[in-house]
């Protein structure tokens, strides 16, 4: 694919997201940038197909798009090269990518970064996740705000667009999961930090009611 067609994918995307996004600056951004276009559509391109496991059957690109936004808009980051990891952050985990290809098309650092918070998929569950509450203190500080902006909107998810096939309780476990990895993130952004915990506890309390 060109990366004509890449900047007209990110324009369809960003469009297709823009209304329900809950971080309209930041998503503005991504929008209004010409790296951060061409990254939104070569990963669109990679997840074309793929949904969120919610109800309500969004397309995975806007995942991705979100994560940035929130980088930009709470985390203020402004640093290219994390914002298009952001971008690219589930391109080699769950997609036909490979850090090679990263690696030519945006460069050694944009793909070092989505390297790190990359899981192995040949390891079990259980097996990941317990690595990413290991490894966390220990990824560069771009990674780590990278990873705890994935988690504000996994846990905004989880909540309120709940996989279809998840009971409470592994909604539960997600959410202590989660705070165990961040727990290792603490330090890199005070203001990611104070809105994943704003988000985890407004998260906690809808679950709770309607449990």
């Amino acid at each position: 694919m060109t990366e004509d067609r890449w900047m007209e994918l990110a324009g369809e995307v960003l469009a297709s997201s823009a209304p329900t996004t809950r971080f309209p600056l930041g998503h503005n951004v991504c929008s209004g940038t010409k790296a951060l276009r061409r990254a939104t559509g070569f990963a669109a391109w990679k997840h074309a197909g793929q949904m969120r496991k919610g109800d309500g059957q969004t397309p995975y690109i806007h995942h991705p798009i979100e994560v940035t936004a929130i980088l930009v808009e709470v985390g203020e980051i402004e640093d290219l090269d994390v914002l298009q990891a952001a971008l690219l952050h589930d391109t080699i985990e769950d997609t036909q990518t490979s850090h090679s290809e990263l690696d030519s098309v945006f460069g050694s650092r944009v793909s070092a970064i989505v390297l790190e918070v990359t899981d192995d998929k040949t390891l079990a569950k259980r097996a990941r996740k317990a690595l990413q509450v290991k490894h966390a203190p220990h990824l560069s500080k771009g990674a780590q705000a990278l990873k705890l902006a994935d988690k504000i909107s996994n846990v905004f998810d989880v909540a309120f667009s709940r996989p279809v096939d998840w009971a409470p309780e592994r909604q539960l476990q997600y959410f202590d999961w989660a705070s165990r990895v961040v727990a290792g993130l603490r330090g890199c952004n005070k203001a990611l930090e104070a809105l994943f915990d704003k988000q985890l506890a407004e998260s906690r309390q809808a679950l709770a009611n309607i449990r």
